[in-house]
């Protein structure tokens, strides 16, 4: 019988997880068909698998009528592979992503759609709230550029917001990015029209664990997550509120013994209370550049990246008049209401909206809703 529909069988044992199906595949290294002759008394030996949990086991594997089901269901899926040009990648293959298999619950097997990054290319995760705010998004877009000119693959969930910002700008700066769903590779939900996820395959891949065809739960977004963490050599957490998907995937990535980052934000902002409580409490580094990524995972991270990268959050190199110039340094990080820059520069409401209008159109400055403008990076 093939090994991997083995395993796929095998994911469908009630309480046979990720955790206990490495533990077997462990046990039975190149043998993994043998496990269809085991008594209850073989399979306790397996570590993690006690006497109640082996009775089920041994019923599920004896019995003949759930067995030949739940094969049949593997060889359906299998099937199906071909007309969603996928494949399966199980935890025998030589090609199943080492970092991931070194975690504590693996997913057995990986559905791929595209393909994915060289097992020698450095990976990094970025992660953060669906409410993303403009900051959000633009420090995502540098981080992103600069990440891929240095060759580092992006991992994300392909969730509105931050994730959405992640792939899509890794594939502007010609990088490559891989979305993990949560539910199968054959329903893209958060992109139901396909204007991101057909350009995410051409430079990468969409994975999941789910089965082709399955429907979609909350309880599988944590199980996504670890997967993010755990492929990756680290997460980026951009923005994020005190609760969320994001934090649950920096405590996955602290627990697989892997680096966390995040951006400080405002701390006035919602979508930045998270991220300011992670770096606050040490359980992640405040990331101001790139370099600070590249310095805490060591030379050897990213041996492509060669001199200084960073965030750089100044206006375009363009001929501007005194006064321009005296506009945009009282602007600061984060946006400006016009009654503010109205009283930072000394300039009258009237004659200071002509000057905004001029920056804008010497795309120096990007204006906000609600006659707020920023420098423009």
């Amino acid at each position: 019988m093939e090994e991997r529909m083995l395993l796929l069988a095998l994911t469908l044992i009630s309480g046979i997880g990720p955790a206990r199906i490495k533990a077997i595949t462990a046990h039975l290294p190149g043998r993994l068909g043998e496990l269809l002759h085991f008594g209850i008394d073989d399979l306790m030996e397996i570590p993690g698998i006690g006497q109640s949990l082996a009775r089920q086991v041994h019923h599920f594997l004896h019995n003949k009528a759930t067995r030949e089901e739940a094969l049949a269901s593997a060889e359906k899926q299998i099937a199906e592979l071909q007309r969603y040009n996928a494949e399966l990648i199980t935890i025998l293959d030589t090609n199943y992503p080492p970092l991931l298999k070194e975690i504590y619950d693996p997913p057995a097997c990986l559905f791929v759609r595209g393909k994915l990054p060289d097992a020698n290319r450095p990976a990094l995760a970025i992660v953060g709230t669906r409410y993303a705010s403009h900051y959000g998004k633009q420090v995502t877009a540098l981080l992103c550029r600069d990440l891929a000119s240095c060759e580092v693959a992006i991992f994300s969930g392909l969730a509105y917001g931050i994730d959405m910002a992640a792939h899509t700008a890794t594939l502007e700066n010609g990088g490559i990015t891989v979305a993990v769903l949560a539910s199968g590779v054959d329903t893209i939900y958060t992109d139901p029209k396909g204007k991101l996820w057909p350009k995410i395959i051409e430079r990468g891949a969409l994975i999941s664990e789910e089965w082709l065809g399955s429907e979609l739960s909350p309880g599988k977004f944590p199980k996504r997550n670890r997967i993010i963490s755990g492929i990756t050599s680290g997460t980026i957490v951009v923005e994020s509120d005190l609760k969320g998907g994001s934090l649950i995937t920096a405590a996955s990535a602290l627990e697989q013994n892997r680096e966390v980052f995040a951006v400080p934000g405002n701390i006035f902002s919602r979508t930045s209370r998270g991220t300011n409580r992670l770096i606050q409490q040490g359980s992640a580094k405040a990331v101001m550049s790139v370099e600070d990524i590249l310095t805490e995972l060591g030379p050897q991270f990213a041996k492509n990246c060669s001199g200084t990268v960073a965030l750089r959050n100044e206006a375009p190199q363009v001929e501007l008049s005194e006064t321009e110039r005296a506009i945009l340094q009282c602007m600061q990080t984060e946006a400006m209401h016009i009654d503010a820059l109205a009283t930072a520069s000394g300039i009258d409401l009237s004659s200071l909206l002509v000057h905004l209008f001029e920056l804008e159109l010497k795309a120096a400055i990007v204006q906000q809703p609600g006659q707020f403008f920023q420098k423009r990076i």
